[in-house]
């Protein structure tokens, strides 16, 4: 069963419109995949971590 993303509802996986409201189904190249994700998501923390020892290491005045 594929899930329409306007109208919530689901539908046969072998349709390519929505019962319902008529709008195309996604396609499974439309959505996200976990390792897409997981990929995003090591590189959010690894870009927080950078950020803390920077904050952390450059000098806080010039003077």
């Amino acid at each position: 069963m594929r899930q329409c993303l306007y109208c919530q509802r689901d539908n046969p996986s072998t349709a390519a419109e929505c019962s319902h409201c008529g709008m195309p189904l996604p396609t499974p190249a439309d959505t996200l995949n976990g390792r897409s994700q997981q990929r995003f998501m090591w590189f959010c923390i690894g870009l927080a971590l950078f950020c803390a020892v920077m904050s952390v290491w450059l000098p806080r005045s010039l003077t």
